[in-house]
């Protein structure tokens, strides 16, 4: 049924505008049969997409979204599904657990029945999640669907205000007054807008009726606040780029070189230092404790320049930068941060300087640097040369007492050396090297050593062994770490854009609370009867003590509170 917007002053308004887009006239008949009742002026009475009549399948999705109600329930959801997420550790803040099994054993261990549950539900990573993030994007479409819902028809109404509105408009507002003007009712107007203009509004004339409007931008505060909320929720979803978010783990031994998981960077430790308190310097239930005081890392950050991906050749590095990371002194480079987390005491084996020895002379022929993680396949020593053949980093026999390594960790680290020289055979001379003695691996050595003589592989005429392994106490031509040292990697180019979105939104907020949109309407009728009325979105007592200041400089007094409107509330 075609329905008739047309209003009586000429302007035509969209299907579903309850006051007219102009001059204020209530279009409802319930609405303009109740005199008595206040007008609803939240959005000036303007059409809503959201109020259409018969709407289709994707208007109910618009309803859906520009609902509040909606809006305030995924809020909420959203608000409980991240405090669960805080009820036992998630898997991002794990050092060192990269398999899913690992994860699930360690809820097991650490909490039981219900840290099973907890992982096995995916808990253990909600803000990862896709129904996290489908929550996070739910939000924020109802946040852009809430907005132009409103904003754009309120821009609409606010910018077509007729100066001299309807009279049952002016009479059903928060503020009213009705009077006669008993002086010439142009210089009464005029003296009315000079006082009004006093208290910084900006006056409108025309045909014996006056508009007076400040702070209009403060109904903007709330839909500011919603494009920064927008921009922070883009932000946060933008973290699940690749390359604009990374928090990870990066544990390493003094002297190590490892690659930083997704990036094309290598992070060196040249040596680590802890600093601890003194018995005196701790309280009396401290003492006997170690407790750190200070320690930091001497890093060296690298960038893979070429050979980044060749599973053979080793890549070319290049130095960026190097800085000695301690708490809340981070190593930064072009958005890459570095800091130190903790660190834990554990002796490991880095390098040993061992030399090549003929058993039949005693000569020493030469010595060179054989480092445990990632050797070297080729030595030269003197005139001879090493070829590594076999390397196992943690050194054990199988069941059917077969060379094999327990793990990838140097803890018993063995090499097997072909060496060739002038007075060896083509095929060279096979050595196995322990690097660290112990009874154990010397009767390995002894062993396997033996073995080859009687295979005809060695004459059992070469030795592999460090010299003067200790002087004075102290460790010689062995290079170890006392520490493994526990870094936080962190890139978030997203960051910048949070902080915008925060600072937007922080502007919208400040708009709407500290500032209010008032407008004052009055005409003069026939035998100089004055109607005057007021609306504000907030604080109708500052509205009421401007307007009876300014009737009161104009000739008229009148309390504040005789100008409150509250009918409908009877």
């Amino acid at each position: 049924m075609f329905q008739n917007t047309k209003c009586e002053c000429g302007h035509q308004n969209p299907v579903g505008t309850v006051l007219c887009e102009s001059c204020g006239k209530p279009l409802d008949e319930k609405l303009l049969a109740d005199e008595d009742a206040l007008l609803e002026m939240r959005y000036d009475g303007v059409a809503r997409r959201s109020q259409k009549a018969n709407p289709h399948i994707v208007d109910k999705v618009w309803n859906f979204f520009s609902s509040v109600k909606i809006a305030v329930y995924l809020i909420v959801i959203t608000l409980l599904g991240a405090a669960i997420g805080t009820v036992f550790q998630q898997e991002s803040t794990l050092i060192n657990l990269t398999e899913n099994s690992e994860y699930a054993a360690f809820y097991k261990e650490k909490y039981g029945t219900l840290g099973v549950i907890y992982h096995a539900l995916g808990l253990s990573h909600t803000y990862e999640s896709w129904w996290f993030i489908m929550l996070l994007v739910m939000i924020g479409t109802s946040l852009v669907v809430c907005s132009l819902d409103r904003v754009l028809p309120l821009y609409r109404a606010l910018s077509k205000q007729q100066i001299r509105k309807h009279l049952q408009f002016i009479k059903r507002q928060q503020v009213t007054y009705s009077g006669i003007v008993s002086n010439d009712p142009e210089a009464w107007l005029d003296d009315m807008g000079k006082q009004l203009k006093r208290k910084h509004y900006r006056v409108y004339r025309e045909n014996g009726a006056l508009l007076a409007e400040k702070n209009r931008f403060s109904r903007w505060g709330p839909y500011i606040n919603h494009i920064g909320l927008i921009i922070f929720l883009l932000a946060v979803l933008g973290r699940g780029i690749p390359s604009w978010h990374m928090d990870q783990y990066l544990s390493l031994y003094e002297g190590e070189t490892r690659q930083i998981s997704g990036t094309n960077y290598y992070l060196k430790s040249v040596d680590f230092t802890a600093e601890y308190y003194k018995d005196e310097e701790l309280a009396s239930n401290q003492k006997g404790t170690l407790v750190a005081k200070k320690y930091e890392t001497n890093a060296v950050l690298y960038k893979c320049t070429a050979d980044c991906d060749d599973p053979i050749k080793e890549p070319v590095l290049t130095e960026v930068k190097q800085h000695e990371i301690r708490v809340n002194s981070a190593l930064s480079y072009d958005g890459l941060s570095v800091y130190q987390n903790s660190f834990q005491q554990r002796v490991r084996l880095i390098s040993v300087h061992p030399t090549l020895t003929n058993l039949d002379t005693m000569k020493q022929l030469g010595s060179f640097d054989l480092l445990m993680d990632d050797p070297a396949r080729e030595y030269a020593v003197g005139n001879y040369k090493l070829k590594l053949i076999d390397f196992y980093p943690d050194f054990g026999l199988d069941d059917q007492n077969r060379p094999m390594t327990k793990s990838r960790d140097p803890n018993n680290p063995a090499f097997v050396f072909r060496i060739f020289g002038n007075d060896t055979s083509a095929e060279g001379e096979v050595y196995i090297y322990f690097a660290m003695p112990s009874d154990k691996s010397k009767t390995y050595g002894k062993l396997f050593n033996d073995s080859f003589k009687q295979r005809g592989d060695s004459s059992g005429r070469f030795a592999i062994t460090v010299e003067n392994p200790v002087v004075d106490g102290k460790m010689n031509n062995i290079k170890y770490s006392e520490y493994m040292t526990y870094l936080n990697i962190r890139m978030d180019k997203a960051m910048p854009y949070i902080w915008v979105g925060a600072a937007i939104s922080m502007i919208g907020l400040i708009m709407g609370f500290y500032w209010q949109h008032r407008r004052i309407w009055l005409r003069i009728d026939e035998e100089d009867k004055l109607t005057l009325g007021g609306h504000t979105n907030k604080n109708s007592f500052g509205l009421r003590a401007d307007v009876a200041w300014a009737l009161g400089k104009t000739g008229i007094e009148v309390q504040p509170k005789a100008l409150d409107n509250r009918r409908n509330d009877r």
